[in-house]
């Protein structure tokens, strides 16, 4: 097995996972990739979190490892990828397997961050060597170790044929871009990516709409339809100083704590479309930070499903707004796809993230490969 994974001109057959911080679901997909071209796309797989599930990661968020609440979330997230990765490993053959874990705590400015689980857990159990831990080196060297899709998103447009940048836009619990160039091969070149996260997303949707009408989101904005931007909450929040830093940069799902409070007074509907406003709006002001205007932003991730936040996206950018589905991509499994085509470049040596990406010093390839003990 070893041999094979380290094989530098085979493509070989990956499953990514990943359970993104709007604590949905575990995503799950195959890509055949030799670590620097994506080659075929295979068979996908998704597993909801329950209720009660939800409520046990949601209760150690913030936590570091030695978290009351921590070995729960663990317990939860090991479990649901486990399950999955099962689903596909009975029908399909994997040679590696990349297993984010949770998000529970993110904080580079004091080099750490943490997500729940242990690959080795799923190494012995799946008996298929697993990739994990992707972020921590990079924080150790300095970087926000965050977003890591990046290089993904280089070798996707490359496959979809873009001959000019274009940029992808992920809406998870948090949004993050990415600008690339297809025209510079490597994707650690400087030049070749320009990646950072633009601000909350779908989480303070989906943590209103728990709190108020006990639902997990506004399923395809349809709330949020039929509210009314508050322009003055919107402006206020375009005061945070996040805005002010130039990228790259990272946040943690809960950075922006006072978001939901300045809503608190609003209806149900006018508070989620501010919500939806806010969102839009720091993607915008992100999207200045580009080397070049993109030809298109494709937008990947829950949030492309919110009528109400394509609407206020494609009001303040001036560059086409296209849900990704439309290209051939799988804006669903983009994120599990991303880290399938991570663990095949860090099973090989090569760098995950760069200045360019997460403001690293210099490229870095981060993530522990665990080999099953049986």
């Amino acid at each position: 097995m070893a041999d094979v994974i380290g094989s530098e001109n085979k493509a070989i057959w990956a499953i990514g996972m990943m359970s993104g911080t709007s604590l949905d679901g575990v995503d799950a997909a195959l890509v055949q990739t030799d670590g620097t071209r994506v080659y075929a796309f295979g068979p996908s797989a998704y597993k909801d979190y329950s209720d009660g599930h939800r409520a046990e990661l949601r209760a150690a968020l913030g936590q570091w490892p030695d978290g009351p609440d921590v070995k729960n979330a663990a317990r939860v997230g090991e479990a649901a990828h486990i399950a999955l990765a099962q689903t596909l490993l009975a029908d399909n053959a994997a040679d590696l397997l990349g297993y984010h874990g949770q998000t529970l705590a993110h904080d580079p400015a004091n080099a750490r961050t943490h997500q729940a689980g242990d690959g080795q857990v799923l190494a012995d159990v799946l008996a298929v060597p697993v990739v994990w831990d992707f972020r921590s080196e990079d924080v150790a060297q300095g970087g926000e170790g965050a977003p890591l899709a990046p290089f993904f998103h280089h070798a996707c447009a490359r496959f979809i044929g873009a001959d000019a940048p274009i940029a992808f836009l992920n809406l998870g619990g948090v949004g993050n871009v990415t600008w690339v160039d297809p025209r510079i091969d490597a994707p650690e070149a400087p030049d070749a990516c320009l990646a950072f996260d633009t601000g909350p997303a779908n989480a303070p949707i989906n943590d209103l709409m728990q709190v108020r009408r006990g639902l997990a989101l506004d399923l395809g904005g349809a709330l949020a339809l039929s509210g009314t931007v508050d322009a003055g909450i919107v402006q206020a929040f375009l005061e945070h100083p996040y805005f002010t830093r130039q990228p790259p940069k990272s946040l943690d799902r809960d950075a922006f704590p006072d978001l939901l409070t300045s809503v608190a007074d609003l209806p149900d509907t006018d508070a989620v479309r501010t919500l939806a406003a806010c969102a839009a709006e720091a993607v915008a002001q992100g999207m200045r930070h580009c080397p070049s205007p993109p030809t298109a932003l494709l937008v990947t991730g829950g949030g492309r499903k919110n009528a109400a936040l394509m609407q206020e996206l494609s009001a303040r950018l001036s560059v086409p707004v296209q849900d990704i589905d439309d290209t051939g991509l799988d804006g669903d499994m983009l994120e599990a796809q991303a880290f399938a085509y991570l663990a095949v470049r860090v099973a090989r040596g090569l760098p995950t993230s760069a200045p360019s990406t997460t403001g690293v010093a210099f490229p870095v390839g981060g993530g522990k490969v665990s080999y099953p003990l049986s």
